[in-house]
């Protein structure tokens, strides 16, 4: 008699959009599944800029995993952090438990901020990659004016009224046209002392031109649309110097203490962990049917890859391209668990990419035609609400833009903590 053989064992580490779609693809396998994460919620990292700038709470893009995932009778989550991995044992070592042993492992780990070789930028900058980036920009941003208010000194209400994104991608643009909607508008008239109208938001790209991965027509449209709410628009000037008192931007020196940087990506350490090939930027480099080479049982998806698609470069890292990945996968292991053929090599559907710029504004590119303005706009809204995880979530964001939109109103705009994170800034007056 044969002896049944072991359920297999597939561990995914990340629940980002990948990671989430590669375990939902998995739930019907007669095998065991984990999934690890840091955190104990999925994110919605396209909204996450509306929490940034007070528009949402967190938990208007934020659910958490285990109760999306309660009805996945053959998955764990752990809440845990991966320290590294040993592929010849098929060992996930964790910081803060026992290691996991895996069959199959995916890696929907994401991606970070790269500084370019300046990683003491860092100190002075603030990113925006999770809920807790997201709440201390909103916190700097919201106590820049507070602090403005009462300080009763021209040139530091200057200071800190001046805001600086670094990166014309999509993250940098929608940061720079929502910030300025908020002084303009949503701000107008809170304050005595102040006229939050006055408020100087400069946005950086060292590139030609913003949006690089849109089509030149949508890129031309993003930077008028952006100087008609206030935006400072430099192109062609790179950041040469960041201190605690503000940075260079070509020749030029700004004093502020809110210096936003969306600029460059570096993918988490999956390949040094796996001292696997990697592309510049630090993501794997994985085969069509993203497994690592010379490993395959060890799969990689999403921002942590780097996944040629036969054009010119890799794929972008978008939530699509993660979500499709993560299905892909799940579709691989279950075809081999069952001892059937496994699908062929993986191919992006693109779906479209959009950018808000303001109220009433967005660029969208769909491939076959593209979108600007208020049509670009309701498309980005309709798309986005749709993407959302649950109903409630759903309900909750289309109501606060809905009151966004017909008032300027914001409903998020509380601060938690005295002193902010602004007043720990130097409080000098440098020559500009």
């Amino acid at each position: 008699m044969v002896e049944p053989t072991a359920r297999k064992h597939i561990v995914v580490v990340g629940a980002g959009f990948g990671g989430m779609a590669a375990v939902q693809a998995l739930k019907t396998l007669d095998a065991d599944v984990t999934l690890i994460d840091r955190t104990n919620h999925h994110l919605f990292q396209p909204l996450l800029y509306q929490v940034a700038t007070a528009a949402l709470s967190p938990a208007d893009i934020a659910t958490a995993t285990r109760s999306l995932l309660r009805r996945n009778r053959n998955t764990t989550v752990l809440m845990s952090e991966v320290d590294s991995i040993d592929p010849d044992r098929r060992e996930v070592r964790r910081a803060d438990g026992p290691n996991l042993f895996y069959d199959y492992l995916v890696l929907a780990t994401g991606s970070a901020y790269s500084f370019f070789g300046h990683d003491e930028w860092a100190e002075n900058t603030q990113v925006l990659k999770n809920l807790n980036d997201a709440l201390s920009i909103r916190e700097r941003v919201l106590d820049a004016y507070e602090w403005a208010e009462e300080c009763g000194d021209p040139a530091l209400v200057e200071r800190l009224l001046t805001f600086v994104i670094v990166g014309g991608g999509p993250t940098g643009v929608e940061l720079a046209g929502t910030i300025a909607e908020l002084a303009r508008s949503t701000l107008r008239g809170d304050f005595k002392s102040i006229d939050p109208r006055s408020t100087r938001v400069v946005l950086c790209e060292a590139g030609d031109r913003l949006l690089p991965a849109f089509p030149e027509r949508l890129s031309a449209y993003a930077v008028p649309a952006l100087e008609s709410l206030g935006v400072e628009v430099r192109l062609g000037q790179a950041v040469k110097e960041i201190d605690g008192e503000g940075l260079v931007v070509g020749e030029t020196r700004i004093v502020t203490p809110n210096i936003l940087w969306c600029a460059g990506t570096a993918a988490q350490p999956a390949a040094s962990w796996l001292g696997a090939e990697a592309a510049r930027n630090g993501a794997l480099k994985v085969l069509p049917d993203c497994s690592v080479p010379g490993r395959p049982e060890i799969f990689a998806i999403g921002d942590v890859t780097s996944f040629e698609s036969g054009s010119s470069s890799p794929l972008p890292g978008l939530a699509p391209v993660a979500k499709q990945q993560g299905k892909y996968v799940g579709r691989v292991i279950k075809a081999r668990i069952a001892g059937k053929r496994a699908p062929g090599p993986f191919r992006y559907r693109n779906l479209g990419t959009m950018a808000i710029i303001g109220r009433s504004r967005a660029v969208a590119d769909f491939g076959g035609f593209t979108l600007t303005g208020f049509p670009a706009w309701l498309a980005w809204s309709l798309v986005h609400l749709m993407l959302l995880v649950d109903f409630r979530s759903r309900l909750t964001v289309y109501v606060n833009w809905s009151w966004a939109w017909f008032t300027y109103g914001r409903g998020a705009r509380l601060l938690t903590g005295r002193p902010g994170s602004a007043r720990h800034q130097p409080q000098s007056n440098p020559a500009e």
